[in-house]
């Protein structure tokens, strides 16, 4: 049953069309509903986005999986049903310019993505049970891989998971059951569980979970947590990497520079050149491509606002290099800011979100700079 649902999942991918995406020339951008099968013979379909270089032959595929946005009750239901494959845009580019094949996925219940909200987490802060939705989440990596592993585009045995925060649990626990095709595993700020800067529930279960993990993975593995990461704090990913590989998974730490005020938001945010040295060097060592195949045109310049504070310059940096017109940034004369680059889906929800996030911590904010121009007015 499992076999016939990977068959009719690969048709369903080969009847979609793709085109090249005028905003990234020289690069396929395609939007997807990709069915997999799951363990127990159902099959569900995860929204998708492919972005690949628009020439022929195979490439070495790349899985993004993303994170989860905390909250609870309704405002939950709202923003994971809001969060899109494009959230990670970023990284595809980067991944897709040095001549890789990236497919960003929603797990179920995310976004567009059909099967309901799987990964519900039982207990209390003080005994929540991580180990269960690690495998539900870890379901969802393994059946895209084995879905795509057929498509025309893509070598089906060089493949890279690459999962940032939840998604970086994800891979972790994708990564236990060594699939077919996976050599190598990136792990950007890999936890669960945070409820607010700095506060985590039942620490020690994600190390022990890591440690049961780490006693079948085989695949080689990078850990890669932020200086000022306060969501995944970098001590808390330095003990679960430690339980991780004395349990004999082969893996290696990288601690990156510090992004604003939050580490966490540096690879949906940030440029890669942030990341991409450190990634680089662990592609060379599993004999994958580094080199530029794709180089696309620098970002249409915009008048920096002033005053800005550090934080909001460095966030003004990150939205003119973001590879999305589906952006806003808003401010005040005092310097402060708000950029969002990620997690809408239109640009009046983008334009919306930046104005509401300001507000809320500054009281007075207007809009600066909307796609890749100063807004209006």
């Amino acid at each position: 049953m499992a076999r016939l649902g990977c068959t009719i999942g690969l048709l369903a991918l080969l009847l979609s069309p793709a085109a090249a995406d005028p905003a990234l020339p020289g690069l396929v951008r395609q939007d997807r509903m990709i069915p997999i099968a799951l363990g127990d013979g159902s099959q569900v379909k995860l929204e998708a986005m492919v972005v690949r270089p628009d020439q022929p032959g195979r490439f070495p595929l790349v899985l993004l999986v993303h994170g989860t946005i905390p909250g609870t009750g309704e405002a939950f239901r709202v923003a994971t049903a809001r969060q899109s494959p494009a959230d990670l845009l970023n990284p595809a580019v980067a991944f897709a310019q040095h001549g890789y094949a990236v497919v960003s996925i929603m797990r179920r219940g995310f976004g567009r993505s059909e099967g309901g909200f799987a990964e519900t987490l039982s207990g209390t802060c003080d005994d929540r049970d991580y180990l269960a939705v690690g495998r539900i989440a870890a379901e969802d990596v393994t059946g895209a891989v084995a879905a795509l592993r057929g498509e025309p585009w893509a070598e089906p045995d060089r493949i890279l998971l690459m999962g940032h925060s939840t998604g970086g649990f994800a891979v972790m626990a994708a990564a236990a059951n060594n699939p077919a095709g996976v050599v190598g595993v990136l792990n950007f700020e890999g936890a669960h569980g945070a409820i607010g800067p700095g506060r985590i529930c039942s620490p020690d279960r994600l190390v022990a979970d890591a440690g049961i993990f780490g006693r079948t993975a085989r695949t080689a593995a990078l850990w890669l947590y932020s200086e000022n990461d306060r969501l995944a704090p970098p001590a808390l990913g330095r003990r679960m990497y430690d339980a991780y590989v004395a349990s004999g998974a082969p893996a290696q730490w990288q601690d990156l520079p510090p992004f604003g005020v939050e580490g966490h938001a540096m690879v949906p945010m940030g440029p890669a050149d942030n990341w991409w040295p450190a990634v680089e060097s662990f592609l060379s060592r599993l004999r994958l491509p580094t080199s530029l195949v794709v180089e696309l045109p620098p970002r249409v310049a915009i008048p920096v606002p002033t005053p800005l504070n550090s934080a909001c310059t460095g966030y003004f940096d990150a939205y003119v290099k973001a590879w999305t017109d589906v952006k806003a940034y808003a401010w005040n004369r005092e310097g402060h800011c708000s950029s969002v680059t990620s997690t809408q889906r239109t640009i009046d929800d983008a334009k919306s979100e930046a104005v509401r996030q300001c507000v809320a911590a500054w009281k007075e904010c207007a809009l600066y700079a909307v796609g890749q121009a100063l807004a209006p007015g």
